[in-house]
């Protein structure tokens, strides 16, 4: 497929490896920054979705949607990519596809996003079960300069696979899309279950933010491990 995601914001957090361990299946090992895990919220909207190839005309349905979804970042024999703990999207259609073509967590969901000047708002509610909810308004800000491959901005965002698993066995689709062009953000209190859904402690420290206004993505099909 390919897409286009913006209105993106990196939420991270440092968390204990020892708290994602069971979330995460056995052949996948955690990848660690500066001796740390991390988690993230990612916030965004997708639209220009399409097959390829050749690239086909819009699906009614599944050209253009909201998301979000909670992650972390793995490696499979050096191979590093993102694990998703959860992702919700108000397209029922693409969340059916999801599961069934990806074996990804998806979940139905209730989003909006209005977006004015630099300040998005943006609010998730999940119409699946477990229930969660997230509710955030961020400002945007200044250019940032390109991540060097050896940053914690590099670690957190240049990731061009995902994995996922099913019926034990491990999967793995990738994604290619040119290097991040972020911005510095600043958030306002917000509120969230998204991350406790999972029976994880939600954070309450202030995350790590990066903004990103436009990416184009594609992805490929599933491959078995």
């Amino acid at each position: 497929m390919h897409q286009k995601w913006g209105k993106l914001l990196f939420m991270h957090w440092r968390i204990e490896p020892e708290l994602l361990r069971p979330l995460i299946p056995a052949g996948l090992e955690i990848d660690l920054f500066d001796n740390s895990a991390w988690i993230a919220i990612v916030p965004f909207t997708m639209w220009d979705i399409r097959a390829f190839p050749p690239y086909g005309l819009a699906v009614r349905g599944l050209s253009e949607m909201h998301e979000l979804n909670v992650r972390t970042y793995v490696h499979l024999n050096g191979t590093p990519g993102v694990w998703f703990f959860s992702l919700d999207c108000n397209s029922a259609t693409a969340v059916f596809g999801a599961r069934t073509f990806y074996y990804l967590p998806y979940y139905n969901a209730k989003i909006e996003l209005a977006a004015e000047a630099s300040t998005i708002k943006y609010s998730t509610h999940r119409t699946d079960k477990p229930p969660a909810e997230f509710r955030a308004t961020w400002h945007i800000g200044a250019p940032l300069a390109p991540a060097e491959p050896d940053s914690l901005e590099f670690f957190l965002t240049e990731r061009y696979c995902l994995f996922s698993e099913n019926k034990g066995k491990l999967y793995r689709s990738r994604i290619y899309h040119p290097q991040w062009s972020l911005q510095e953000a600043t958030i306002e209190p917000h509120d969230s279950t998204i991350i406790t859904a999972l029976g994880l402690p939600e954070p309450t420290t202030e995350p790590l933010l990066h903004y990103a206004e436009e990416i184009a993505v594609d992805i490929w099909a599933l491959q078995k491990q």
